[in-house]
């Protein structure tokens, strides 16, 4: 039988599963599943190479499905090629199910959770270049739907891939015209995307998305830039009440409508797509792990935390698992340090911060620990793709430098002040903020063991060294540095220096204050805080605003406070002045002992 019938058979296998999943579960995406249906059989069944055994041998190109809502005919997918029983597909959108209604690591194969458009692309360039460090001949492959392409996320992965040669990146654009609620971006002007992705480096073509041969032939050009497909399709495809139809997005078929739909595509082919599945020699997973540096300051000297950071990931690199990000700021995160050494492992990921987080997630989906750094204001940019992040329980570390006022003449544009809520907001997350350099580099080396979202929040600042290098830290944990009996200073970061200052101003004055440094904002050090805490008045100092940060923690385990933060919009002004100015710094926490 011709390669272009078998694969059309599959293709029309496909839209039979989406059709009765969707029917059965009463809900999905069907018409968008339908568009895509000879993209699919001929990724899947003749172009890539896959292990269906092995979703995790290196050896296996990679499938992101970018326009998640088309997750049904994924799920067809991986049940034709064996991947799963074909029983599996009837219990789509139900609890039990791994099969969910947007793709999610739940099902093994799923590397990275899709769904919020326009993320699929940075996520497929981390992933390439991931493949290039391992070493492999795999190629990944992005299925992106025209709607979502109005995203700029989109086209800050476009200009980085083609910056960066990403040779092994494959995108499909399924330009179906309809969005939602109406005719996407460029309708069905495809020539338009092409024009589009040719501006930005990419070699682009377009095709009909429904001929086979044509999208046969396109997958086998081979090109030293990434490729992009623009594959021009029709929502709803083989079934006519549904095809180019307005008002079918997000909609399943009656059980009457289905009866209709399936007599229109006629029955169900009688092909085994499994023997069309093919891989390549299976590739080992060789990335170690070779143990965490010393660290080596002596006490008061003077060491900005970012640059602790910046000293840590360094030494870090002799782990071949670390890969480094930023967003060019590296001479301020100090990341400079890292790629003088290991500049193969390092991406300038440039003013495109979302972009850099959905990189970041690819290399964590392919075994590396990623550390992306920037200041902490800007990492808000990213917010979705983080929250995708922890959706998808990736081992991503990110670093947020030029926290708070304390940075000083830049003013309110420059200082994260809302980034310890960003991060304690997101499930499963780590947070952490050192106050010194000893602490900044253990902090970087827990991250880098721990699994999951981690933080770290690095302040601009020199601040001095009060922790011995042998000190023990860990996550989840505190340091009481000064032990008093009337009062417990609680703070992080910046403040804990301001906090010392004042406790050594309310002794002159007969007032013992004890000092807690809080470096674990989350998981958070409650067992301690509440027991140094008892019987004593409380005061929380942070240079954050008053929500989401250290001192709502902290009250939320049940201990009454007093809340010293940032409680306005703060401007430009030397540090000193704005600590002094928003009431966070020793003179402050003294005057707050008074009241």
């Amino acid at each position: 039988m011709q390669k272009e019938v078998v694969l059309q058979q599959i293709a029309n296998r496909l839209r039979h599963h989406v059709l009765h999943m969707t029917t059965r579960a009463g809900s999905g995406h069907p018409t968008t599943c339908l568009s895509s249906a000879e993209i699919m059989a001929c990724l899947f069944f003749s172009d890539m190479k896959y292990n269906a055994k092995h979703p995790q041998d290196l050896a296996n190109d990679e499938f992101i499905l970018s326009k998640g809502h088309a997750a049904p005919i994924l799920w067809a997918a991986y049940a034709e090629a064996g991947v799963i029983p074909f029983a599996e597909l009837s219990k789509f959108r139900t609890f039990e199910s791994q099969l969910e209604g947007h793709p999610t690591p739940r099902m093994p194969w799923v590397k990275v959770a899709t769904g919020s458009l326009g993320q699929g692309l940075s996520i497929g360039v981390g992933m390439a270049l991931a493949q290039r460090l391992h070493k492999s001949n795999a190629k990944t492959f992005v299925l992106v739907g025209d709607g979502e392409c109005a995203e700029g996320s989109v086209w800050e992965a476009a200009s980085l891939a083609a910056k960066l040669h990403v040779s092994n990146l494959v995108a499909i654009v399924d330009c179906n015209r309809l969005g939602q609620s109406g005719e996407s971006l460029h309708g069905k002007h495809a020539d338009v995307w092409k024009k589009k992705f040719e501006s930005f480096g990419w070699s682009a073509k377009v095709i009909d998305g429904h001929n086979i041969k044509e999208i046969l032939r396109a997958f086998a050009e081979k090109k030293k830039c990434p490729v992009v497909i623009i594959a021009k399709t029709v929502k709803g495809k083989g079934v006519s009440f549904l095809e180019d139809k307005e008002g079918w997005h997000g909609k399943a078929l009656s059980p009457g409508e289905l009866i209709d739909a399936l007599r229109e595509l006629g029955p169900l082919p009688g092909i085994d797509a499994k023997k069309f599945v093919h891989h390549r020699k299976p590739m080992a997973q060789k990335l170690s792990w070779l143990g965490v540096p010393a660290v080596s300051y002596k006490h008061g000297d003077q060491v900005a935390t970012r640059e602790g950071y910046g000293t840590m990931i360094a030494k870090l690199g002799k782990n071949p698992r670390i890969v480094a990000l930023d967003g060019d700021v590296k001479n301020s995160t100090f990341a400079e340090k890292f790629k003088s050494l290991y500049p193969a492992r390092f991406v300038d990921s440039f003013i495109a911060e979302q972009n850099m987080v959905g990189m970041a997630m690819g290399f964590a989906a392919k075994g590396f620990v990623p550390f992306a750094s920037t200041f902490a204001a800007f990492l808000t940019r990213a917010h979705d793709q983080l929250r995708m992040a922890a959706i998808s329980r990736l081992n991503l570390k990110c670093v947020g430098s030029h926290a708070g006022v304390s940075i000083g003449e830049d003013g309110p544009s420059q200082m994260g002040l809302e980034d310890l809520a960003l991060f304690r907001s997101l499930p499963e997350s780590t947070v952490l903020y050192p106050c010194d350099a000893v602490s900044a580099e253990k902090c970087t080396a827990l991250l880098a063991q721990s699994t999951g979202i981690g933080y770290l929040r690095t302040t601009r600042p020199k601040t001095s060294v009060i922790y011995k290098s042998a000190d023990l830290f860990v996550i989840g944990g505190s340091k009481l540095i000064v032990k008093g009996k009337d009062l417990l200073i609680i703070a992080a970061g910046i403040t804990v220096h301001e906090s010392l200052k004042a406790a050594k101003l309310l002794k002159k004055k007969g007032i013992s204050a004890s000092v807690l440094d809080a470096y674990s904002i989350k998981p958070l050090d409650a067992k301690t805080i509440k027991v140094q805490a008892k019987g004593k008045q409380v005061i929380v100092v942070e240079d954050h605003y008053a929500q989401g940060g250290l001192g709502e923690a902290i009250a939320s385990s049940g201990i009454s406070i007093t809340h010293l933060c940032i409680k306005e919009i703060p401007r430009s002004g030397k540090a000193d002045v704005l600590l002094a100015k928003y009431g966070i710094d020793a003179k402050a926490i003294v005057a707050a002992v008074k009241k």
